[in-house]
C-alpha cells in the first residue's frame, strides 16, 4: 500500500487476496495463481471493513467510514447505498441473503440484497454496538456492545436470545482496569464455542450454554483486540492486538507462541489449511508469516515446505558447540594430559577443546566436594554484598593485603600534594576495573616467583626512594618558612652520592637472589637425576613402513633439528644440497624451483634405466665400428 493498509481477506476458493488501505484510499486484489497484482480500485473514502460475498472477487461489499456502503461486482464499480448511522462492522447472513450493520447506534440495521430494501432493524439495549457475527452452523447472530456485554439473536424470529455480561467476567483479581471494557472483536467457532475480545486486553472463550466463561487470556497490554482467529487442527486460538499477537491453547490456555512486528497491526488472516499469516498493519509493506508447525505451505508457495525442511536438516552450529576449553595445566591437575594426541582433544591456541559433559565428569571424580565449596563461596558473596550497604570500616582485602596497604600508605603521603593541586587521580582500590584484584584469589601475586623475586628489590628501593624525596621536601618546605633567602634543595654531590649508593644496594640485592635463585635449580635436578637413576628403563620397537630401508636415528634428530630452524635457513641448506634453486627474471621478481626428494625404489630404478640406456649406446657404437671396418676392405 501508499502509506497504510487496514484490512486484509482471503478470498473462499483461496486464490485471491484482497487488502485496503490508503492514502488513497483503495483495494488491491492478488492473485496468488498468477502470483501478481490482479487489479486495484480506487475509493471516496477509507474503509472501515469489507467482505466477500462470493467464492472469488466478483462481490464484494465494502463499509467506508462515511456512513456508505458499496457493492462491486467483477467489472468494478455496482452500487452505493447508505445507512442513517456511523458504521463499525457488519456480517452477511447467507440463509437470508441480509446483511447486518452495527454502529455508532443502538439499532442493528438490516439490508436484504436478494429484496433490494431495507427491513426492519433490531432495537438493542446498548447504546453503540461495536462489532458483530454469524454463527456458520446454526446461524445466531451475536453483537458486542461499548457497555461490555454480548446480545444474541436468532435471525428466524427476530427476538433475543440471550445476554452475556463479559465486562464483570473479565475482571480478576489480578487484572487492573480504568473503565468499563467494552466489546472489541467477536469471534464464533463451531456451533457451542464463542470468542469475546475486549477493549481492555482480555479474550474470553464461552461455551454458549453458559455465562461464565471458560479460559479467560490476558495480553497484559491493555490494548483492544482488533481480531481473534481459531486453528482447529491444533486446537489453538491467535489473538492479536495493535502491539503483539499471541498463540494460545483454547482448552488450557498455555501460550504457543507469540510474535510483535515492528509496526502496529491493524487486522490479522490466517490463509485457510495452511500456516500462513497474513497481516495488514501500519506500514506499506504488508507482513506475511509462514509458521510450519500450524500446516503445511499453500498450494501456490510450496517450495516454502523444502525451504524449512533444508533448514531443519541443516542446522547452523558453531564449530566447538558444547565444548570446554583446557590448558594443558588444566588437563595435568584432572590426570587426563595422556589424552593430548587423541580424537577427545582438540588442539587450539595454547591450549585445548573438550566435551563439556565429558570435563564435569572427570572434574566430579577429581574433585566431588566442588560443588559445596561453589555453593559455600556464592553464600559467602552474597553475604559481602549484604555487608557493603552497611558502614564500612577501613580493612584490608583478603586477597594481595601487601599490595593494598602500600597504596593506601603511598595515597595518604600524596594527599597534601593532591590538595594543593586540586586534581583527584583515581585509586585503584575503589576503581570498579580493578575490584576482582583484590577479590578473585587467582590474582594473588606469587611472592616466590622468579620474576616478583629480581623485581622485588627494584619495588623496594623505589618506595624508600619515594618515601626519602617526601621527607626531603618536607624539610625545605619547613626552612623555607624560616629563611626566604638560603637555596634550595641540596648540593649535587649529595644527590649524586645518594643515587649512587641506592644502585649499590639494589644491585647486590638482585645478586643475591640470583644466587639463591641458581641453588634451588641446582637442587631441582638433583631430584630429577635421582628420579631418572630409579626408573628402570624399558626397551621400545619401532616399526618401519615398508618399502623404507632402517639406516639408523640419526635421520629422525636430523628432521626433528631442520623443523626448529627457520625458513631462511632451511632454503639455504636446500641451495647448498642442490635442491632448490633462487634465480633473478627480467620483469624484476624471483623464481624458485625445487627439487622432490626421491625415495630408494625410485633411485634404483634410475640407475636401472641409466645402465640400460649406456648398454644401448655401448651396443650401437660397436655395431657402427664394425660396419666401417666392413667397407674398408678391398675385393679380391
Amino acid at each position: 500500500m501508499p502509506t497504510v493498509s487496514t484490512t486484509i481477506k482471503v478470498s473462499r476458493d483461496g486464490q485471491y487476496i484482497m487488502a485496503t488501505g490508503t492514502y488513497k484510499p483503495r483495494i488491491r486484489c492478488f492473485d496468488t495463481y498468477q502470483l501478481s497484482l490482479k487489479f486495484e480500485r480506487c475509493l471516496d473514502s477509507e474503509v472501515v471493513t469489507f467482505d466477500i460475498l462470493s467464492d472469488d472477487y466478483s462481490k464484494i461489499v465494502f463499509l467506508h467510514c462515511d456512513r456508505y456502503i458499496e457493492f462491486h461486482s467483477q467489472h468494478g464499480y455496482y452500487y452505493k447505498t447508505r445507512i442513517p448511522k456511523f458504521g463499525r462492522d457488519f456480517s452477511y447472513h447467507y440463509p437470508s441473503c441480509d446483511l447486518y450493520f452495527v454502529g455508532a447506534s443502538s439499532e442493528v440495521y438490516r439490508l436484504n440484497l436478494e429484496q433490494g430494501r431495507y427491513l426492519n432493524s433490531l432495537q438493542t439495549d446498548a447504546s453503540e454496538n461495536n462489532v458483530c457475527d454469524i454463527n456458520p452452523m446454526h446461524c445466531l447472530f451475536a453483537t458486542g456492545t461499548a457497555e461490555g456485554k454480548v446480545e444474541c439473536w436468532d435471525p428466524r424470529t427476530r427476538n433475543r436470545v440471550g445476554v452475556l455480561d463479559c465486562a464483570l467476567s473479565s475482571v480478576t483479581a489480578d487484572t487492573e482496569i480504568d473503565g468499563l471494557p467494552s466489546i472489541s472483536a467477536l469471534k464464533f467457532n463451531g456451533a457451542l464455542n464463542m470468542a469475546v475480545g475486549t477493549s481492555t486486553g482480555q479474550i474470553l472463550l464461552y461455551d454458549l450454554r453458559s455465562n461464565n466463561p471458560l479460559v479467560i487470556k490476558d495480553h497484559l497490554y491493555g490494548l483492544p483486540i482488533k481480531s481473534i482467529l481459531f486453528q482447529d487442527p491444533l486446537d489453538l486460538i491467535i489473538s492479536a492486538d495493535s502491539r503483539i499477537i499471541k498463540m494460545w491453547n483454547k482448552d488450557t490456555g498455555k501460550i504457543f507462541t507469540s510474535m510483535e512486528p515492528e509496526h502496529a497491526i491493524n487486522d490479522v488472516c490466517l490463509y485457510p489449511n495452511s500456516g500462513m499469516l497474513l497481516m495488514a498493519n501500519e506500514d506499506p509493506k504488508m507482513n506475511i508469516y509462514y509458521i510450519p508447525v500450524l500446516g503445511p505451505a499453500p498450494r501456490w508457495c510450496s517450495f516454502l515446505d523444502s525451504l524449512t525442511e533444508e533448514l531443519e536438516e541443516n542446522p547452523e552450529s558453531t564449530v566447538y558447540d558444547d565444548y570446554k576449553f583446557v590448558t594443558r595445566k588444566d588437563l595435568e591437575n584432572l590426570g587426563l594430559a595422556h589424552l593430548i594426541g587423541s580424537p577427545l582433544l582438540r588442539a587450539y591456541m595454547h591450549g585445548f577443546f573438550m566435551d563439556i559433559k565429558l570435563y564435569h565428569k572427570v572434574k566430579m571424580m577429581v574433585n566431588p566436594f566442588a560443588y559445596e565449596e561453589y555453593r559455600k563461596e556464592k553464600i559467602r558473596q552474597k553475604i559481602e554484598e549484604t555487608r557493603a550497604q552497611r558502614v564500612q570500616l577501613k580493612k584490608l582485602p583478603k586477597v594481595n593485603k601487601e599490595l593494598a596497604l602500600k597504596l593506601i600508605e603511598e595515597e595518604e603521603e600524596q594527599q597534601p600534594a593532591r590538595k594543593k593541586k586540586r586534581k583527584n587521580l583515581p585509586n585503584i582500590l575503589t576503581d570498579d576495573r580493578f575490584k576482582v584484584m583484590f577479590e578473585n584469589p587467582d590474582f594473588q601475586v606469587d611472592e616466590k616467583s622468579e620474576e616478583f623475586r629480581l623485581l622485588n628489590p627494584l619495588v623496594s628501593k623505589i618506595s624508600e626512594k619515594r618515601k626519602k624525596k617526601l621527607k626531603i621536601l618536607e624539610q625545605q618546605a619547613a626552612q623555607e618558612q624560616e629563611k626566604e633567602e638560603e637555596p634550595e634543595g641540596k648540593p649535587s654531590d649529595a644527590e649524586s652520592s645518594e643515587t649512587s649508593d641506592d644502585e649499590k644496594g639494589w644491585v647486590e640485592e638482585v645478586r643475591k637472589q640470583r644466587k639463591l635463585i641458581r641453588q634451588e635449580e641446582k637442587v631441582k635436578r638433583q631430584e630429577r637425576f635421582k628420579e631418572d637413576q630409579q626408573t628402570t628403563l624399558k626397551p621400545q620397537f619401532f616399526e618401519i613402513k615398508t618399502g623404507e630401508e632402517f639406516r639408523s636415528f640419526k635421520d629422525s634428530v636430523k628432521k626433528q633439528k631442520l623443523t626448529k630452524k627457520t625458513l631462511g635457513d632451511r632454503l639455504k641448506l636446500q641451495e647448498k644440497l642442490g635442491t632448490l634453486s633462487v634465480s633473478d627474471t627480467t620483469v624484476g621478481s624471483k623464481q624458485m624451483s625445487f627439487k622432490l626428494k626421491q625415495s630408494e625404489q625410485q633411485k634404483k630404478q634410475q640407475e636401472a634405466e641409466k645402465q640400460h640406456h649406456q648398454e644401448r649406446k655401448n651396443i650401437r657404437r660397436s655395431a657402427s665400428h664394425l660396419k666401417s671396418k666392413r667397407g674398408r676392405r678391398r675385393p679380391f
